[in-house]
């Protein structure tokens, strides 16, 4: 049975960091694209950073760049986004996915994923 499991959402100040998890189940996560997605209230889902699982090349979106890196730990089976200098504007529910046939740009791009997760609560406030 195919299971993500996010952690690491919360209240942090603005300029302060989270990190977020993935942990993945009933599939190897290093085989396929993974992506981290968020939506806020009112607007469109984002995709926020996806990596490939062939070249390990990884896709952030441009008002995340320099703030956030993902990661992969293949022992673990789990993918990580770390958040940095984080802003307001990036509250929002966070939710990892898994793409079995694209690469991490256009997964990213697309806003296409054939598994997702249940989400994180993110909320950067003062």
């Amino acid at each position: 049975q195919l299971q993500f499991v996010e952690s690491g959402g919360g209240l942090v100040q603005p300029g302060g960091s989270l990190r977020l998890s993935c942990a993945a189940s009933g599939f190897t996560l290093d085989y396929y694209t993974i992506g981290w997605f968020r939506q806020a209230p009112g607007k469109e889902r984002e995709g926020v950073s996806c990596i490939s699982s062939s070249d390990g090349s990884t896709y952030y979106a441009d008002s995340v760049k320099g703030r956030l890196t993902m990661s992969r730990d293949n022992a673990k089976n789990t993918v990580f986004l770390q958040m940095n200098s984080l802003k307001p504007e990036d509250t929002a529910v966070y939710y990892c996915a898994v793409s079995w046939t694209q690469g991490a740009q256009a997964m990213c791009i697309n806003l296409r994923g054939d598994y997702w997760g249940q989400g994180t609560q993110v909320t950067v406030s003062s």
